[in-house]
């Protein structure tokens, strides 16, 4: 029965993460307000094709006209999103069932389900917010701690929980690089969701200037009003720019935080997860990665504090670099 759940949370993750990535491709090709009503597109439950279909489109969204492709786009994500849905419900109802067993996790599973839950009404205010940029935002996180909530449950449920020798400055050095890595996501969305990822086209410089002209007043404007349409942005170009310039900022912080949390991980003998940390510095679907690695290495500098509550897990005990092993 526990295989079952790990494979189970391990499917949701894996779906989770494509889920992710079609949200970047939607958005890619603008395709949020592909179907403009939701749950489905122009009152269907796929994109319309046929002459009576169309005519219904029309007549009833006029000012929407029908563009296949980006309609798929959209309705293909809602299908993957919408099945992930089901699979976490299902990782919920099993963990109420099995509540009373030892190794099963309860308050996670449930959290899921009511963050996926917030998920579905934040893709309903996307469509129907016409793409208001603190609902995109937020609807990107949402996705990211789906993602990564997923990932850790999936962990818990694996069996393997080593209690590592870890010193405290790496768990500091780990939370500060998580902590990092969710506001950079955060500043990406914002970058997307007002469209000025394009807003320095140069690098190192911005406009040929190491410091442009920028309106950081209008472009972190978070009370701004809802509607009509932000497809494309209404953003001037100072405060687009002061977007870009803060997401630059960001990714340079957070680059420095990472290089050392890897070095820390060295240190301590655990070279495989420096790796990957150094590997998860690429951009776009890296993000993703980034996430989880640092879900990881944070779930790992944290395993001693839980050994300490269950010691059924002593076979997985050992230490590092001469340093003697947890015990009972």
């Amino acid at each position: 029965m526990a295989k079952a759940g790990f494979r189970l949370a391990l499917l949701a993750t894996l779906l989770a993460l494509v889920v992710v990535l079609l949200g970047a491709y939607t958005r890619l090709t603008h395709a949020g307000l592909g179907c403009p009503d939701w749950p489905g597109c122009y009152g269907f439950i796929s994109v319309p094709k046929t002459e009576a279909q169309l005519a219904h489109a029309e007549l009833h969204f006029p000012d929407a006209p029908v563009e296949a492709d980006k309609g798929w786009s959209e309705m293909t994500h809602r299908y993957f999103a919408g099945t992930l849905g089901l699979l976490i419900a299902l990782l919920a109802a099993r963990a109420w069932r099995q509540r009373h067993l030892p190794d099963q996790p309860l308050k996670l599973p449930l959290f899921i389900l009511l963050v996926v839950i917030a998920q579905a009404a934040f893709g309903m205010w996307t469509v129907t917010l016409k793409l208001w940029p603190q609902v995109v935002t937020g609807h990107l996180l949402g996705g990211f701690a789906t993602l990564s909530l997923l990932f850790l449950l999936t962990l818990r449920l694996s069996g393997v929980l080593p209690a590592l020798a870890v010193p405290r400055r790496l768990q500091r050095w780990a939370s500060a690089g998580l902590m990092l890595a969710i506001l950079q996501i955060a500043l990406g969305g914002w970058v997307s969701s007002n469209y000025a990822a394009v807003a320095c086209v140069d690098v190192p410089t911005c406009h040929g200037q190491w410091w442009p002209e920028a309106d950081f007043a209008n472009g972190f404007h978070l009370t701004q009003h809802i509607g009509p349409n932000y497809l494309g942005g209404q953003l001037d170009s100072e405060a687009r720019t002061a977007i870009h310039l803060t997401h630059r900022l960001g990714a340079m912080l957070l680059t420095g935080v990472l290089l050392g949390l890897a070095w820390q991980l060295r240190k301590v003998g655990m070279s495989r997860l420096a790796g990957l940390l150094l590997v998860a510095l690429a951009h776009n679907a890296g993000g993703a990665a980034l996430l989880l690695t640092l879900v990881l290495v944070n779930y790992h500098a944290r395993a001693v504090l839980v050994r300490a509550r269950a010691p059924r897990f002593s076979r997985w005990t050992y230490s590092l670099k001469g340093e003697q092993p947890w015990r009972p």
